[in-house]
């Protein structure tokens, strides 16, 4: 059976976006950029919601994406990616497809096929679904040393608890430190 991994950065006061989806507060230094380097490499199928998805295909693809970090790029342009959303007419990064189905229904029936585990990157609403229906495998949640005081939190609005173990835990140099939890 598939897994499904979802990776995520919040500000220490538990936010994934600020006000009008903001994220300029996250920033990565060396250390973090190696950690996206390696998992990249793990080649996983990468999950997006719509609004991730714009925001990330409006950089990898570009010559500065693949200026400053090409290692990245290469990774993320040349992964398979499903996009999901109801809203989006089509996909233009290659190697996407555009999913309009429920997207609990699709990743239950995914994880049950053989093939290559998935990562969620961002996409906060479609983790909070995904969560809700004991479909991650994994949470590896980026916290920045930053507070911000508003904007999205993380699991916003989540109708059931979720009682998750530590798994292991990497600080950076820069603050950051990642947790990894399992259900």
């Amino acid at each position: 059976m598939r897994k499904v991994k979802a990776f995520i950065f919040i500000t220490l006061d538990g936010y994934y976006a600020g006000e009008e989806g903001d994220i300029s507060w996250h920033n990565h230094g060396h250390e973090e950029n190696e950690y996206a380097s390696r998992s990249m490499s793990a080649g996983d199928i990468l999950l997006f919601g719509r609004v991730t998805y714009d925001m990330m295909q409006s950089y990898w693809p570009t010559p500065m994406a693949k200026m400053n970090d090409p290692v990245v790029a290469e990774g993320m342009n040349k992964s398979e990616k499903l996009v999901f959303s109801r809203t989006l007419k089509k996909t233009s990064w290659e190697n996407s497809t555009l999913v309009k189905e429920d997207v609990v229904e699709e990743l239950k029936r995914l994880k049950l096929q053989p093939g290559k585990d998935m990562t969620l990157l961002g996409s906060g609403s479609i983790l909070k679904q995904l969560a809700e229906h004991g479909l991650i495998d994994e949470y590896q949640i980026m916290v920045d040393p930053v507070v911000i005081g508003s904007g999205v939190r993380l699991f916003e609005g989540i109708r059931e608890q979720l009682n998750l173990k530590l798994v292991s835990t990497t600080a950076f140099k820069s603050g950051v430190v990642l947790l990894c939890y399992q259900p």
